[in-house]
């Protein structure tokens, strides 16, 4: 089995990169990418947990906005971690999210919901990728709300009035910096209609143009609609169609391995990188 989407402490999950790679060989996975949102700070320690049948994908999911502004992740795989401009970009990208988080902080208590940046902080791992889940899990601990899914179904919501975009390159620039590092793009559930505004399908010829590699068809939000409509669209685009869990230990249901890529896809994947950069044990 083949998950091409996974999260740590690193980000917002709540597995430790080791917890993580040791999660997929109790599930039987044979590759497994690690994606933390804008950050590689999960890489070593999961490299140095890795064993005999499971292979490691080093990647990042990265916060892009397009030029309208809608939120778009982008999975970039098998990409130079010492790139510099990847690095630069990661960086910027993860140091916007601090004023974004007051912004949204001071929105709620205008709204007489009552909450802290010292609780976002105390809910979130040392080293963590600060992010709406650590908010999220400041409002559980609250007793504001009763999960995660609850808070990106409601509060926390892209179209919700709390909503704060942050500073992010387009989904065109993210994808330019991953291939010149070497990597492979995919963009992460593109129709997940309950996280807020989606693309259209004529969102995608840019993206193409831009290098855009794949697209993660089967994930737990979309709908079997959604995923014909994606996988029609990677068709017509000549685009590698993947399935990923999603995966954020328990601070989602998302189960690993719940979603997985076909062998042959993957191998098509992994040939678009410019080096062969699966670590094997």
């Amino acid at each position: 089995m083949i998950d091409l989407h996974a999260h740590s402490t690193c980000s917002d999950g709540t597995d430790s990169p080791r917890a993580l790679v040791n999660q997929a060989l109790i599930q039987g996975l044979t590759v497994l990418a690690i994606t933390d949102h804008d950050t590689v700070d999960g890489w070593d320690e999961a490299r140095s947990a890795l064993r005999l049948n499971l292979e490691l994908v080093l990647g990042a999911e990265i916060s892009c906005l397009t030029s309208s502004g809608t939120s778009v992740h982008m999975l970039g795989l098998l990409f130079d971690g010492d790139n510099s401009d990847m690095r630069v970009m990661l960086e910027e990208t993860r140091d916007s999210r601090i004023p974004r988080m007051i912004k949204m902080i001071q929105l709620l208590n205008a709204a007489d919901i009552t909450v802290t940046m010292d609780d976002v902080i105390a809910a979130k791992p040392v080293g963590a990728t600060l992010g709406r889940p650590h908010l999220a899990d400041a409002l559980v601990k609250l007793g504001l709300i009763k999960s995660r899914d609850e808070a990106f179904q409601g509060l926390l919501n892209n179209d919700s009035p709390y909503y704060v975009s942050h500073l992010a390159p387009t989904p065109e620039e993210a994808i330019k910096h991953i291939r010149k590092a070497g990597g492979v793009a995919v963009i992460a559930h593109a129709f997940a209609s309950l996280r807020g505004r989606i693309l259209s399908a004529e969102d995608f010829e840019p993206m193409v143009q831009a290098g855009l590699n794949g697209i993660e068809v089967d994930h737990r939000d979309h709908s079997g609609l959604e995923r014909a409509e994606l996988r029609s669209i990677a068709h017509n685009l000549g685009l590698v169609i993947t399935g990923s869990s999603d995966y954020h230990g328990t601070g989602k249901l998302n189960v690993l391995g719940e979603n997985t890529t076909h062998r042959e896809e993957w191998e098509k994947l992994e040939s678009f990188a410019n080096e062969r950069r699966v670590v094997r044990s």
